[in-house]
């Protein structure tokens, strides 16, 4: 895969608060914005890489999915984690 184990770990500790804790929600969705972006660059220099869309589509479903329940959960914690990963929502 294209991401390496010390972007993830850097992710994870940034937005979770330990490279360990994975399963965090906030981890989650702040991989997933960053797997989203990488994504969509390449789809600009490739728009005929229709598996790839296919890809992002499921991960910005995926990443929806845990900001509807992350909203449910923590209002003002969602809506820093919007602000600071330039999601629009």
């Amino acid at each position: 895969m294209y991401l390496a184990t010390e972007k993830k770990e850097e992710i994870f500790k940034k937005f979770s608060g330990d490279a360990k804790n994975t399963g965090s929600t906030e981890g989650q969705i702040a991989l997933f914005s960053y797997r989203i972006n990488h994504l969509t660059e390449h789809l600009k220099e490739n728009r005929k890489d229709f598996r790839t869309q296919k890809a992002l589509l499921d991960l910005v479903g995926k990443r929806r999915k845990l900001l509807d329940y992350y909203k449910g959960k923590d209002i003002i914690k969602y809506r820093e984690l919007i602000k600071e990963l330039s999601i629009r929502r």
